[in-house]
């Protein structure tokens, strides 16, 4: 077979990732790419990236390959993959998924650009080279779209985190929130969206809640693919919801993107990994890849914001987030609060996962009232 990447006509994917489609698939469709969307991960995509990658590799890079291949399967030709420094395996991904697929006999472009490097003009012009298009016009108002995209998902999933272990009659949120990715999903123009939302948050208005509960708040933090993939994390946010716990996730969609993209000249807040650096200080001095700095810079942040707990989850064999389980411990003796963590691949059993989640809980509805009586 001959692997010349030169297609006339490209026709593109991409990873799944939670709702990172949306942005994307928006940036895609004003650069007028002919997009194939996947579908959300699934058993078989993990089957399929399990079956053909090597054992120890981690979880996000077994989805990702299942994903290339569904893709490739369906008549996709061009795939899009970042990259990013340090221990962090990411950025070994795309040589090897390329390998791999190439030696199962498919024939592809495969366009990877340095998400991390904070290079706005790097970003276009890869995806550019995607499209085929080189309009600046188009990449920025693809872009424009997609910022929008990525606020307005965040916006309506804070709000259901909030209302998830308040409502009465459980389930209603949750349709309400899906009910606004849609059309978050299907809105043309930042106006759209706005008004999407501003409808989304009027439903969730009407959601009947127990504003007495007592609720338990925690931070949920760790690798971001696993936790920001709902069947990679087994619905963790829904599950916890669910045993009465209000999430904090600390990495958010927009967070995630705006620290890579958005020039730190002309940010006006600190951003999530700046804050994780500087509360991480006492127990990791520098980043070492992944999200290992913002894990313990997270764990000691909610400490400082007397939260109940920290839910530390990521890949199992993952070589940052083996480094942040390792120091978390120590967080907690010192600063006083519970962590657990939760490492996850291709075997990690739903009960099991449900069982030791159920046992944390209770362990911090046990040491909230001992801090009570004191």
């Amino acid at each position: 077979m001959n692997f010349n990447n030169k297609f006339d006509k490209k026709i593109i994917s991409f990873p799944q990732m939670g709702n990172l489609y949306i942005p994307v698939c928006a940036l895609l469709k004003a650069m007028g790419a002919d997009n194939v969307l996947l579908p959300a991960n699934n058993k078989q995509t993990l089957t399929l990236g399990t079956r053909h990658s090597i054992e120890t590799m981690c979880l996000p890079y077994k989805m990702n390959l299942g994903n290339y291949i569904q893709a490739l399967e369906m008549g996709v030709n061009t795939l899009i993959m970042f990259q990013a420094p340090g221990t962090c395996r990411l950025g070994n991904y795309a040589k090897l998924a390329e390998a791999k697929l190439r030696e199962l006999g498919y024939d592809f472009e495969m366009i990877v650009f340095d998400l991390y490097g904070g290079k706005f003009k790097e970003v276009i012009n890869k995806f550019s080279l995607a499209t085929g298009n080189k309009s600046m016009i188009s990449a920025l108002k693809g872009i424009r779209a997609g910022l929008a995209k990525f606020n307005a998902l965040d916006k309506i999933e804070r709000e259901l985190l909030y209302l998830r272990p308040r409502e009465i009659k459980p389930g209603k949120a949750e349709k309400i929130y899906k009910q606004g990715v849609a059309m978050i999903h299907k809105s043309e123009s930042p106006r759209q969206i706005k008004e999407v939302v501003d409808e989304i948050m009027s439903r969730y208005s009407k959601v009947n809640i127990d504003k007495s509960k007592e609720i338990l708040k925690i931070f949920l933090t760790g690798e971001f693919f696993v936790l920001l993939d709902p069947f990679t994390n087994m619905n963790i946010e829904k599950e916890l919801g669910l045993l009465g716990v209000e999430v904090h996730r600390q990495i958010m969609l927009a967070d995630w993107i705006g620290q890579s993209l958005i020039p730190k000249i002309i940010r006006k807040i600190e951003t999530h990994k700046e804050r994780a650096i500087r509360t991480a200080q006492p127990y990791l001095k520098r980043i070492v890849g992944g999200e290992c700095i913002e894990s313990v810079g997270d764990a000691v942040y909610a400490a400082e914001q007397e939260v109940d707990g920290v839910v530390h989850i990521g890949p199992f064999n993952c070589i940052p987030e083996i480094l942040s389980q390792c120091i978390l411990p120590h967080i907690s003796r010192k600063e006083n609060i519970p962590v657990i963590s939760l490492l996850m691949d291709e075997h990690t059993g739903k009960a099991g996962f449900m069982t030791r989640l159920e046992a944390f809980v209770d362990l911090m509805k046990r040491n909230k009232k001992v801090m009570q009586i004191a």
